[in-house]
């Protein structure tokens, strides 16, 4: 399915109309003959200062093309775990392989990075106490300068990234999703690229001010992609939807570089998995 067969609503906005959340994979989103794998490895992060008493899983893809000396641009995702799983919804690696071989996007580090949980707070269910919601929903510089002083710092030990926003962009689902978009709002020195899905730009933590923010501030330098669907959710903190056309309407309204994909699909990765090759060429265009 070509993602960008639509009918356009707006400057930058498409609408999708396959059947409900019927979306299919394409082949940049599985494995090529002759295309070089970038490696994954994996690291435990229980150092944290900013959100102190927190552990969580990171990892980090170094594509094959990485030469060891010059830096790499560098893309931060949100609920590492969904996106760096090869046979997930998103599988970052595996695109990135394919992208970075026919230089379409540029040679680019990818690092996957959780929520935090601590480990000695349990849950209801037994389980280690999440500290997603505060890290992600929070509209504060907190999460960018936990990945500043801490996450970036921790993978450029072993591989060398670029500094400059440029060479930098952000991504995540769900509450991910408005957590990258707060990274680049706060910090355009450190993220100028943003992918969306599905985000909360909702009233969780008073994500739902951002279309009246963006309106009544001075345009920055970021790029934004954004993915939603007409299923997705409707609860006590909003419309998913609505909150998402609004966000499109205010960058539309203030001359921002973005993107909006509306499909049909409900609260998942089924539509931005499918269009996440398309979504990076987008956001990497004009970075050789």
């Amino acid at each position: 399915m070509r993602w960008f067969t639509a009918m356009v609503l707006l400057a930058g906005v498409l609408h999708l109309a396959p059947a409900a959340d019927d979306y299919v994979l394409g082949p940049d989103s599985y494995p090529q003959p002759g295309v070089p794998k970038g490696k994954i490895t994996q690291f435990k992060w229980d150092k944290s200062e900013v959100y102190p008493g927190t552990t969580r899983d990171c990892w980090v893809y170094v594509p094959a093309q990485y030469d060891g000396t010059t830096p790499a641009c560098v893309m931060v995702f949100q609920d590492g775990g969904n996106y760096v799983n090869e046979k997930g919804q998103f599988r970052v690696p595996i695109v990135f392989d394919n992208l970075i071989h026919k230089k379409e996007m540029p040679v680019t580090v990818g690092i996957f990075v959780n929520p935090g949980v601590f480990p000695d707070k349990l849950d209801k269910a037994g389980k280690a106490r999440s500290n997603r919601s505060f890290e992600y929903d929070t509209l504060s510089d907190q999460y960018a300068r936990f990945l500043e002083k801490e996450i970036l710092p921790e993978v450029g030990k072993s591989v060398k990234l670029r500094d400059d926003a440029a060479g930098r962009a952000i991504g995540g689902i769900s509450s991910g999703g408005i957590c990258a978009f707060t990274a680049a709002w706060e910090r355009p020195d450190l993220f100028s690229k943003v992918l969306s899905h599905v985000g909360s730009f909702t009233n969780i933590r008073g994500g739902d001010v951002y279309p009246g923010v963006i309106r009544k501030s001075q345009r920055k330098p970021i790029r934004v992609f954004l993915q939603d669907g007409s299923g997705d959710l409707d609860n006590e903190h909003g419309s998913w939807p609505l909150g998402n056309l609004q966000m499109a309407a205010a960058l539309r309204f203030m001359g921002y570089d973005y993107k909006f994909v509306y499909g049909d699909g409900a609260h998942n990765g089924k539509h931005g998995g499918v269009i996440l090759p398309d979504s990076l060429r987008w956001l990497w265009r004009d970075v050789k």
